[in-house]
C-alpha cells in the first residue's frame, strides 16, 4: 500500500446524481473507507429527491461531516432539528430527513455515511 494516497473529487471513483438534478454525490475509494462530497441544489429535500433511490422512509445513514458551503436543515424521526452552515462539523444518526435553506448549495463532506448513500437499493 502507497504511504500517500492523493485524489479529487473532480475525478471521482463514483458519481450518483439525485432526482430531478437536484444534486450530486461523488464518492472516492479510499483505504479508509469512501469519503464523499455532495452538492445539494437549493429545494433538494432527502424525502423527495433520495427517498426513491433508497426505498426507506427516511434517511438511514449515519453521517459524520463537515458543511463547506450554504446551510440544511435536519429533522430526526423523533422531532430533533438542527441547523448546519458553512465551517460547521455534524454527526447525524439514522433516521431523518433533511433540506437545503436558503437559494445556495449545500456542499458537504461526508466521511462515514456516503457509501452507499443515493445508491438505488440491491445494487
Amino acid at each position: 500500500m502507497a504511504g500517500i494516497v492523493h485524489k479529487t473529487f473532480a475525478a471521482a471513483d463514483e458519481r450518483r446524481p439525485f432526482e430531478e438534478s437536484k444534486g450530486e454525490l461523488d464518492l472516492l475509494q479510499t483505504p479508509q473507507g469512501p469519503v464523499g462530497q455532495a452538492i445539494f441544489e437549493p429545494g433538494w429535500r432527502w424525502s423527495q429527491h433520495v427517498k426513491p433511490i433508497a426505498g426507506t422512509d427516511s434517511c438511514q445513514a449515519a453521517h459524520v461531516g463537515y458543511c463547506l458551503s450554504g446551510r440544511m436543515k435536519i429533522v430526526m424521526d423523533d422531532g430533533e432539528t438542527a441547523e448546519v452552515g458553512p465551517g460547521e462539523f455534524v454527526s447525524i444518526e439514522p433516521g431523518h430527513d433533511a433540506w437545503v435553506l436558503g437559494d445556495e448549495a449545500c456542499v458537504m463532506l461526508d466521511w462515514a455515511g456516503f457509501g452507499d448513500y443515493a445508491k438505488p437499493s440491491g445494487s
